[in-house]
C-alpha cells in the first residue's frame, strides 16, 4: 500500500516537472507574429481580430504564428477620452475578462478560450496584453481572490500606479499579491493561452518583483506561454535577471513609422524611429539566444488604421526602403518579428516583403549576430552587422543610416569576413554576384543589403 501511495504522489510530480521542461523553452527561436496595437489601438473586436487571424494564417507557412490582441479588450467603451469611462470588465475575482459586446464568443462565461481554440484550429497561437498589476475596479469592491483567503484590497499597492495608464494598482511582493497573479494567469491558460505581453514593467518602471510573480504564477500552470515585457528601453543593468524570467524584453520604447522623430523635450524617446533602434540592439549584442530575445518593438508597415494606437488611420510613412531595412536589421539581430499592419490590406510589396524565407531564415537559425565596430575609411553613416548561418555561411548586412545615397567599398576583412575572394548572394532579391575579393555597394538613403557569403 505504501508503495502505491509513493507512486501515486509520485506521477504527478513527474507529470508537473515534465510540464515545467516544456515551459522553459517556450521560444527557441525569435517569435513571429502579428499584434493588434498598430492598427487598432484599444479597439480591436473579435470580428477584425478573425479576418486578421486568418491572413496570417495565410502566411504561416513563412513562420508567422502568433495573433496577439493588444491593450483594451476588456474595455466596455475602447474610445473613452479618460480611463475611467473606458469600463472595465473584470470577474468575480478582479480578473479582466474579455466583454461580449465586442467579442461574442465570450458571451457563454468561457473567456477567451472559444476564441483561442479557433485559432489554434488554424494553426496559429493566442496571445494577448495586460497591464500589470490588479485593476482599480477590484481593489474599491475588495474582491476575493480565487484560489486563496485574501481580497484584492491585500494584494493591491495602492502608491503605485503607471504613469501614463492609472487604470491598475501594482501588486504588493507579499502572497496575497502572488496568489493574484497565480488566480490571473490560472484562469488565461485555461483559456489557452500561448502569449502574455506585460506593460509598465520593464522599464519606466522596472519592476523586477512584479516580473518574478507573473513569471512564477505562468511556471505555476506548467503550460509553456511567453512573457513579453514591455516597455523600453530595458536598461542593460537588468540584463541578467530579465532574462531568467522573460522570453522577449523590449529594448526600445515605442517604434513607429519614421526614420526618426524630433522630440519637444531633452530625454523624450517617445515615439522611437527605425534609426534609433540600431544604437538599441548594437548594446545588447550577444544577449539573443537560448530562448530568450532582445525586442525592438513591431514591424509598423503597410496599413496603420482604422483606429492606430498612434495618430490618424494612415499607410506607413516608411518608405519601401526603410521597411526593407528595419526588417533586415531586427531578421541580422535575431529579434522578435511582430506584424503591426492591418493584415486585411495588406498590399503586394508588403505582402512580398514578409514572405521572404531566406531573410526569415536569418532572424530564425543565425549564430553569432554582431555589428562590425571598426569600420574603413568611407562609411561614416554606414553600418556593419555579421552572422553565421545554419548551413555556416557567412552572412552580412549593410546599413545605410544616410540621408543620401551612399558608395562603398571594402575588402572582406575589413568587414569582419574571412580575406580573400569569395562568392555573394543577395538574400533580398535572389541573384548572385560574381565572386571578388571585395564588396563594392551604392545603397540609396536609408536602404540596406543582406548577402549570404561563401
Amino acid at each position: 500500500m505504501r508503495r502505491y501511495m509513493a507512486r501515486a504522489l509520485l506521477i504527478p510530480a513527474l507529470l508537473a516537472a515534465a510540464a515545467t521542461a516544456t515551459a522553459s523553452e517556450v521560444a527557441p527561436t525569435p517569435p513571429m507574429g502579428w499584434n493588434s496595437w498598430d492598427a487598432y489601438g484599444f479597439t480591436i473586436d473579435e470580428s477584425a481580430f478573425k479576418a486578421n487571424a486568418t491572413e496570417l494564417a495565410g502566411l504561416h507557412a513563412y513562420g508567422w504564428t502568433y495573433a496577439v490582441i493588444d491593450e483594451g479588450w476588456y474595455m466596455g467603451n475602447p474610445l473613452g477620452d479618460k480611463l475611467q469611462n473606458r469600463r472595465y470588465l473584470l470577474d468575480g475575482h478582479g480578473r479582466l475578462i474579455p466583454v461580449p459586446d465586442r467579442f461574442p464568443s465570450a458571451d457563454g462565461g468561457q473567456g477567451f478560450k472559444p476564441l483561442a481554440d479557433w485559432v489554434h484550429a488554424h494553426h496559429l497561437k493566442f496571445g494577448i496584453h495586460i497591464l500589470r498589476g490588479i485593476p482599480r475596479q477590484a481593489v474599491d469592491a475588495n474582491l476575493p481572490i480565487a484560489g486563496s483567503p485574501f481580497r484584492a484590497a491585500d494584494a493591491a499597492d495602492t502608491n503605485d500606479t503607471c504613469a501614463w495608464d492609472d487604470g491598475n494598482y501594482g501588486i504588493r511582493d507579499t502572497p496575497a499579491g502572488q496568489a493574484y497573479y497565480n488566480s490571473m494567469l490560472a484562469l488565461y491558460a485555461k483559456w489557452g493561452l500561448d502569449f502574455l505581453k506585460v506593460d509598465c514593467i520593464a522599464d519606466h518602471p522596472y519592476k523586477a518583483s512584479e516580473i518574478r510573480q507573473i513569471a512564477a504564477a505562468i511556471k505555476a500552470t506548467g503550460r509553456p506561454i511567453v512573457l513579453s515585457l514591455s516597455p523600453g528601453p530595458t536598461q542593460l543593468s537588468h540584463a541578467d535577471e530579465i532574462r531568467r524570467y522573460g522570453q522577449m524584453w523590449r529594448i526600445s520604447n515605442d517604434v513607429w513609422d519614421g526614420w526618426s522623430f524630433t522630440h519637444e523635450h531633452p530625454g523624450d524617446d517617445f515615439p522611437m524611429g527605425v534609426r534609433d533602434i540600431f544604437d538599441k540592439l548594437a548594446a545588447w549584442t550577444g544577449q539573443a539566444g537560448g530562448g530568450r530575445w532582445p525586442d525592438a518593438d513591431m514591424l509598423p508597415f503597410g496599413t496603420l488604421g482604422p483606429h492606430p494606437g498612434l495618430g490618424e488611420a494612415r499607410k506607413s510613412r516608411l518608405t519601401a526602403d526603410e521597411q526593407r531595412t528595419q526588417l533586415t536589421l531586427l531578421a541580422i539581430a535575431r529579434a522578435p518579428l511582430i506584424l503591426g499592419a492591418n493584415l486585411t490590406e495588406l498590399d503586394d510589396a508588403t505582402r512580398a516583403l514578409i514572405s521572404n524565407r531566406e531573410v526569415i531564415a536569418v532572424d530564425q537559425n543565425a549564430r553569432d549576430s554582431h555589428p562590425v565596430t571598426s569600420l574603413p575609411p568611407g562609411f561614416d553613416n554606414v553600418r556593419v552587422w555579421v552572422a553565421s548561418g545554419k548551413t555556416g555561411r557567412r552572412l552580412l548586412a549593410v546599413f545605410n543610416l544616410g540621408d543620401k545615397p551612399a558608395s562603398v567599398e571594402a575588402a572582406w576583412d575589413q568587414l569582419g569576413l574571412s580575406p580573400g575572394s569569395h562568392t555573394v548572394r543577395d538574400l533580398w532579391w535572389g541573384y548572385g554576384l560574381a565572386k571578388s575579393d571585395r564588396l563594392r555597394l551604392t545603397l540609396p538613403a536609408h536602404g540596406s543589403a543582406l548577402y549570404e557569403v561563401e
